[in-house]
């Protein structure tokens, strides 16, 4: 769980949140802590339960069991004035294809009230932050890129403390995605961002933090670094000399209580391992009474796709 200062305000707090839909169990138990100011992941497979935690937090579910906390209040008892500091971007925006991009900033600003002097000034700056500043076009000739762009800069008219956003790179191009990772990333530091995704690449390109959710759990929640840190510290890359030694010493490894799989490609073995430091100090032992000449022996890279299909046993999609 990502941890929160005894000083701070959650953005987002899940504490036993349960959702169920008859004989169904969308969301199960789901404890999570969001700390402002962070681009946070929130990574599931379709279907996890990621799309009903965020209707959930937007207002637009109850929950069967637990609670959910937004900026230190209650969603199913928050005000007014508590809703009109969170942006929320849903899956499939609607838009009025008739109006132009800053008609429709302006129509979403009035419906928080916003005065027209701020209301002015804001649109300007997020069709400035969106791309769209010199766009004519009405929206319903929009790209799909722009039109995600467009609902970005929608849901931050009201200068949120919160912006939550349900898949928003889903379908687009690279080109549109690039787009709207970029201006996610702009918002680091100025506001909380919550995305849900099933795009491991746009996580790992963009997030402070993430949660990996399956079927309705929470299986890990930590910093990008500190969860590709954690899962390196147990796999390491062997790489000898010749084609015949890899087999030999698979073979004289095989039996370490500390390895939990091997894996041999031609003179490379991929080790995990459950002990670290005891499987650095046996493994130059094991390659010495194997006699191969050792060329490479390192803690593998990992990457967030690697932790997926390590935690949850398949990649998103």
């Amino acid at each position: 769980m990502t941890d929160v200062r005894s000083d701070e305000t959650a953005a987002i707090e899940l504490r036993g949140l349960t959702k169920r839909f008859g004989d169904t169990l969308a969301l199960d138990r789901v404890d999570l802590v969001v700390r402002p100011g962070v681009v946070f992941g929130f990574l599931g497979r379709n279907g996890a339960g990621k799309t009903t935690a965020l209707r959930i937090l937007s207002g637009l579910a109850r929950p069967t069991a637990g609670t959910a906390h937004i900026l230190g209040h209650d969603v199913e008892r928050a005000t007014d004035a508590v809703r009109a500091r969170i942006g929320f971007l849903p899956d499939v925006p609607g838009f009025y294809p008739w109006m132009t991009a800053r008609e429709y900033l302006e129509f979403a600003g009035r419906l928080f009230g916003i005065d027209q002097a701020t209301l002015d000034a804001r649109a300007t700056a997020l069709l400035e932050m969106a791309g769209l500043a010199s766009v004519t076009t009405r929206i319903g000739g929009f790209s799909r890129g722009m039109k995600q762009r467009l609902g970005i800069a929608q849901a931050l008219i009201n200068a949120p403390s919160l912006l939550m956003l349900d898949e928003p790179t889903s379908a687009l191009d690279p080109i549109g995605r690039r787009e709207v990772l970029e201006m996610v990333a702009s918002l680091r530091g100025r506001t909380t961002v919550f995305f849900s995704t099933h795009i491991l690449a746009d996580v790992e390109r963009v997030c402070d933090a993430v949660a990996i959710l399956e079927r309705g759990r929470v299986v890990v929640s930590a910093g990008i670094g500190e969860l590709t840190a954690r899962a390196a510290a147990n796999r390491l890359v062997v790489e000898i000399e010749g084609d015949a030694g890899a087999v030999s010493l698979a073979g004289g490894l095989a039996g370490c209580a500390w390895l939990k799989s091997i894996e041999t490609d031609g003179r490379t073995l991929r080790l995990a391992v459950s002990d670290l430091a005891t499987a650095q100090r046996e493994i130059p032992a094991a390659i010495a009474a194997a006699g191969v000449a050792l060329r490479r022996f390192e803690i593998e890279e990992t990457s967030l796709e690697d932790v997926f299909v390590e935690l949850v046993g398949g990649p998103a999609q």
